[in-house]
């Protein structure tokens, strides 16, 4: 049996999948924490690394192995390799006002012109920004630039400040399509939009070279894929192909779709990523998920499974009530001041059972906008691949064949970022891109029941 490996180093945590090549079956995992915070030693992660592959029986029997990571981070190295300062995480926001400054000078047109996508405080390019400004004597040092999942390529590689070799560092389209200064359509940075951001000539400094999906690298016989970024191995994972889009119900919310179709929203409210394929990975972002769920069922005093079931007592449309889901403000549509509403309620519709229904319908009618704003760039979608823990939920799901105007399919519980990454090492290892099983825990009944958006949008 030829095995292969796949690792999501996620914010809160890195994992591993070790799979059977042929069949994609899962022989054996590990599991390590990453500390808690916004930004973050890159060591750390590195040493989570290592615990997650002993957890998991190590690699002595692996042939090959891909890391998928968290997008957007910014890992800064000097001349010697060294990692300059802690890492800022995607969900950093001192960097807002850098993105601000930012789409300002180059504009957002001309930004989603040339990268696909317009900067929000999540994106590397507002990071430097905000490192040339803040700490300018740190952003002297700057030599290279990578992202999460490239530097710990590089390490697993045998590169580091005891082999600082910066030319090895290797990306892949979708996760360099995450930086704000990468064209995803021509493969090649924008080296004048690097330079803005760190307010100084930016010719000389090292970006990760951009291999293809099957490409790979090598540490003495075990083979080394690409790596991707979360979203994009998740698609992998899922075996998404042109025509799905994958509605993820995590502490936020992420719609984005497998398409040939290039996107260029000038709003911003569409990210034009690249996916791992060598396509096109039109994503959404919403702040407001899981956790809407969260509160209400705490609100009601009980559990998720509880909240389901008082859901499925009542009528599609919650006989009227309707909940604006902003709890944590929005960045879909953007308002981060925004706080959640509860309309509609009358001495009838004031029940638990209606206010169970207007959560889940007002989470997912949410998720359903930003489904509407991918279609909106002229992505066709066929099928919605509905994942995250909340979406085992039988009335979650149940609720999304009503809300969504398209066939939704709920794949079984598994790590799919790692066995993405998992399917890329297959890739780079045969050169041919697995075709492994997916299994399902649900296919709800396609019952679109209009009224449900059509109360939400009244509401907007």
């Amino acid at each position: 049996m030829t095995l292969v490996a796949g690792v999501d180093s996620s914010t809160q945590s890195c994992k591993i999948v070790i799979c059977d090549v042929d069949t994609g079956a899962v022989v054996r995992t590990g599991r390590a924490s990453h500390p808690v915070g916004t930004e973050i030693e890159p060591e750390q992660w590195w040493e989570a690394l290592r615990r997650a592959i002993a957890d998991a029986g190590g690699l002595d029997d692996v042939a090959a192995i891909s890391l998928g990571g968290q997008q957007h981070g910014m890992v800064v190295l000097d001349a010697a390799g060294r990692v300059i300062r802690p890492a800022l995480l995607w969900n950093d926001t001192r960097s807002a006002a850098a993105a601000t400054a930012l789409v300002t000078e180059v504009g957002a047109a001309s930004f989603a012109e040339r990268t696909g996508s317009v900067p929000v405080a999540s994106f590397t390019i507002t990071k430097l920004r905000w490192l040339a400004d803040a700490e300018p004597q740190n952003a002297a040092l700057v030599a290279a630039v990578a992202l999460p999942h490239d530097w710990l390529t590089w390490r697993l590689r045998g590169f580091g400040p005891d082999n600082p070799v910066l030319t090895e560092l290797i990306t892949d389209r979708s996760d360099a399509s995450g930086t704000g200064y990468f064209d995803s359509r021509s493969n090649e940075y924008d080296r004048a939009l690097l330079s803005l951001a760190l307010r100084r000539d930016a010719s000389g400094i090292v970006l990760p070279m951009v291999l293809a999906p099957n490409e790979s690298r090598t540490a003495g016989a075990l083979v080394i894929g690409v790596g991707a970024g979360d979203n994009a191995a998740a698609g992998l994972g899922l075996g998404a192909h042109s025509g799905d889009v994958v509605v993820s119900i995590g502490t936020s919310g992420t719609v984005f779709a497998v398409t040939e179709t290039v996107t260029s929203d000038a709003s911003g409210t569409v990210a034009g990523f690249a996916d791992a394929s060598g396509a096109f990975l039109p994503l959404v972002a919403t702040l407001n998920a899981a956790r809407v769920l969260d509160s209400v069922a705490q609100l009601l005093g009980v559990d998720h499974a509880e909240l389901g079931r008082l859901a499925l007592e009542a009528q599609p449309g919650a006989d009227g009530a309707v909940l604006q889901p902003y709890f944590e403000g929005e960045r879909t549509p953007n308002l981060p001041d925004a706080t959640a509403t509860l309309f509609g309620l009358t001495l009838a519709s004031a029940n638990r059972a209606n206010l169970a229904r207007a959560a889940i319908e007002g989470m997912l009618c949410g998720l359903a906008d930003g489904l509407d704003a991918i279609r909106a760039q002229g992505v066709e979608a066929k099928r919605i691949l509905l994942i995250g823990g909340a979406a085992q939920n039988e009335a979650v799901a149940a609720i999304a064949g009503q809300v969504f105007d398209i066939p939704v399919e709920v794949p079984s519980p598994a790590e799919y970022v790692a066995f993405g990454a998992a399917v890329q090492a297959a890739w780079a290892l045969s050169n041919a891109r697995p075709d492994w099983p997916l299994e399902f825990s649900a296919r709800p009944p396609h019952d679109t029941r209009a009224v449900i958006r059509e109360q939400y949008a009244a509401r907007r």
